[in-house]
């Protein structure tokens, strides 16, 4: 099972369970252990991961850090959990600051088992910087939040490379949020530059207000073809994947037809429900024009779920009973997990699978 399917399943756990998490002890037990094993980490193994890691800081004796995760004996991140139903800010990171310079740690997240946040030394060596280089909500995972979690993935964790990039992805998180602001509600100064670059002659207010409205349909376009173009080309150009993995099977049917990210995103969350009942194996993606169809077997008799996710502002999930779909709104992908009994008496529906079976 890859990391995606693994932090799928975490989030829906995480989505179902997370107001009864109440304390800080199980938000450790139920979400964070959980989320360090999808990295790959043995979290009963006390030389790689290391639970109440103590060690003494000044005058501050016997304090702990929740975990410790060592490599070759050697601390590499320092894990700070705080209960499901508290916001992370930085005066929670207290015990983290003292233990990061005493430490070879050159990593450190604080997390309340939702939220994540990462820190590193960018700005001054061994003094953990205040701000983040790289957070995520189980709430809402990005495909960019897979991507920069497989870097601290056991099997492909490299601290120097992490710390390297960290800078970058720093710089990256603010640059995003600045552009999100402008592509939301251009800036004066934004729209007047544009406005001098494509209009001739004076800029009346009136110009101005123009070019300011027809900003955002214009990014908004840019940035759908960009992305379309770029799936496209990935898509093409992919190889088959390893007989143990779980194969996407993404080629478009007609022409025209592109498998976008969300919908391989929507994919992995019923490829994730439906694995407690099948092999995942045998959850196939198929793709049209109108919808994008999700089948058992690759036989599109057998059709768990269907989505239309191709209108401009509105997404529906379509689940099944007979030969009956039912159309549901969602505004996150996360929603499909609301229909988990829906899909799972679908599968038992074509499969055969009673009740408890």
């Amino acid at each position: 099972m890859d990391l995606a399917t693994r932090i799928l399943e975490l989030q829906k756990r995480t989505i179902e369970h997370r107001e009864v998490l109440l304390t800080e002890e199980a938000a450790k037990t139920a979400l964070v252990m959980p989320f360090l094993q999808s990295l790959g980490y043995d979290v009963f193994n006390p030389g790689e991961v290391v639970p109440e890691f103590t060690a003494d800081v000044g005058t501050k004796k016997g304090e702990k850090v929740d975990y410790a995760i060592c490599n070759d004996g050697k601390v590499t991140i320092l894990i700070e959990c705080k209960p499901s139903t508290a916001e992370l800010n930085i005066n929670h990171a207290a015990q983290l600051f003292r233990y990061f310079s005493v430490t070879d740690a050159r990593l450190a997240v604080l997390t309340n088992g939702v939220n994540y946040q990462f820190y590193s030394d960018v700005e001054k060596p061994n003094r953990m910087d205040d701000r983040p280089f790289f957070t995520f909500s189980m709430d809402a995972i990005k495909p960019t939040d897979i991507k920069t979690l497989e870097k601290f993935a056991k099997g492909a964790f490299d601290v120097e490379k992490i710390v390297q990039e960290a800078g970058n992805l720093k710089t990256q998180s603010i640059l995003r949020k600045e552009i999100e602001k402008e592509f939301a509600e251009p800036s004066d100064e934004f729209v007047r530059m544009m406005a001098a670059r494509v209009h001739e002659g004076r800029v009346t207010p009136a110009v101005k207000e123009n070019i300011g409205r027809m900003l955002g349909p214009t990014i908004a376009t840019i940035v759908r073809d960009l992305v379309t173009e770029r799936i496209s080309s990935a898509l093409k150009a992919s190889t088959p994947a390893p007989v143990e993995e779980v194969s996407l099977d993404v080629e478009p049917l007609e022409d025209g037809v592109v498998t976008t990210q969300e919908e391989i995103s929507g994919f992995h969350i019923v490829q994730a429900i439906a694995s407690k009942l099948v092999d995942p194996k045998r959850i196939i993606i198929r793709d049209a024009k109108s919808y994008c169809a999700i089948l058992l077997d690759d036989n599109n008799r057998k059709t768990i779920a269907r989505l239309h996710f191709n209108g401009i502002t509105t997404k529906y999930f379509g689940t099944f009973a007979g030969k009956d779909e039912q159309r549901h709104l969602i505004s996150e992908l996360t929603q499909i997990y609301q229909y988990a009994p829906q899909i799972e008496a679908r599968i038992r529906e074509l499969d055969g699978k009673r009740e408890g079976s």
